[in-house]
């Protein structure tokens, strides 16, 4: 009797557990029915995105580099004889050209060598003047049979003896004048000079190793900068067919343009270290904006690329396929097109192949992008516009031929 009425119980048990089981089944199937409608009708909304058009325009390459101004010339200017600085000529910092007195050394020691020089060249002249009378008497008298041939000989050689003297004197004569020149220093190139390192009163010497001052030349200058070596041929190739290479110089923070130059040398060899090879570029300088051992941002432009085709850098997407942009066509919906890139500036890029001018691309909102969704296109706040930027090793200058943005 027990058994019999516990079955009854276990029944209604196991009945109460399957009608719960199945009150929470509908419950989740009607939460997920509720979500896939509401992801439904979110995949089915349009996306709101920022486009923007490409255009065409030339693009100027110019590769970026950091570099340093070295001056055409530095002499150290230095005294060729030794004696005592009675006059400093120059004013510290002042330009200067060739031949203008820098620095004198007390020349009454070199007058004085000259003037003893001059004496004995006279001295030794008249020796040399009485010995060729002697020697003419004598060859008169050879001929008369009366003195003998040694004696005419004798004279002979005491003649060319004074005549090697003489030109001895005339050396020395040479010498002393020469000292006397190097009393006077000047400015063997034009430039500019530095700080003095000797002031007036202190004896200097031939021997010394720091020198007067040091003298630069800053016009022309120029700034060498290292380019990588794998933009080393495209540059030979302009340079080779005669093309002139335009070179800016920027300051260190690369926003104030310094100087304008062209390349004027490229290097024999690469850097097997750095693999970059050093370009010097010349500048005129005539302004002095650019000052020996600066450190620069030289923009070297390569070559310009005409009628390229630009749109933002924002635009560019990179997945599986390679590069690509989101191209919106007249429906409002968008597709998938791969390109390939060339230069890019600051917020400007060029694409070389896939895409056309006055083509929409979707530039912001592209992570809810996929191949048909449908856009809400707006415009952006401002367009686009180039920027400079030192931290490339590749950088453009975009001239636009028509802009717009839709």
């Amino acid at each position: 009797m027990r058994v019999m009425k516990r079955k009854p119980l276990v029944t209604i048990a196991i009945l109460i557990v399957l009608a719960g089981i199945f009150v929470i089944w509908q419950k989740h199937r009607t939460v997920a029915t509720h979500r896939h409608s509401d992801y439904k009708n979110t995949a089915d909304k349009p996306v709101p995105v920022v486009v923007g058009m490409s255009r065409t325009g030339d693009i100027d390459v110019i590769v970026d580099a950091l570099g340093t101004v070295t001056a055409r010339k530095t002499v150290t200017i230095k005294s060729l004889v030794d004696g005592q600085l009675v006059r400093v000529a120059f004013r510290e910092g002042q330009p200067v050209k060739p031949g203008d007195l820098l620095d004198v050394i007390d020349p009454r020691p070199f007058q004085v060598a000259l003037d003893q020089a001059i004496g004995q060249l006279m001295r030794d002249q008249a020796l040399l003047q009485d010995a060729q009378l002697d020697l003419t008497r004598y060859q008169g008298l050879l001929a008369k049979n009366s003195i003998p041939s040694q004696q005419v000989d004798t004279q002979l050689a005491l003649v060319r003896q004074y005549q090697g003297t003489v030109l001895t004197d005339r050396a020395v004569i040479a010498n002393a004048r020469l000292q006397l020149v190097y009393s006077r220093i000047t400015a063997p190139v034009a430039g500019r000079v530095g700080l003095r390192l000797v002031d007036q009163g202190n004896m200097v010497h031939a021997s010394d190793t720091t020198g007067l001052v040091i003298l630069t030349q800053t016009q022309p200058i120029d700034v060498v900068f290292p380019i990588p070596q794998q933009d080393l041929g495209e540059v030979e190739q302009q340079l080779h067919a005669g093309r002139s290479l335009q070179v800016d110089a920027y300051d260190q923070a690369d926003q104030l343009k310094l100087a304008t130059g062209t390349l004027l040398a490229v290097d024999s060899q690469i850097n097997v270290t750095t693999g970059t090879v050093n370009l010097k570029a010349a500048f005129a300088n005539v302004d002095n904006a650019l000052f020996p051992n600066q450190f620069v941002n030289a923009h070297l432009r390569v070559k310009t690329l005409r009628d390229a085709v630009l749109i933002p850098v924002a635009a560019l997407q990179t997945g599986t396929q390679g590069t690509f942009v989101f191209v919106v066509d007249a429906a409002n919906s968008v597709r998938i097109q791969p390109v390939k890139t060339g230069p890019e500036v600051g917020e400007t890029v060029a694409i070389l192949h896939g895409l056309a001018p006055n083509q929409r691309v979707v530039v912001d909102g592209t992570d809810k992008l996929r191949a048909g969704t449908r856009i809400v296109p707006n415009l952006p706040g401002a367009a686009a516009q180039p920027l400079r930027s030192g931290k490339k090793q590749h950088r453009v200058e975009v001239t636009d031929k028509r802009k717009g943005v839709a």
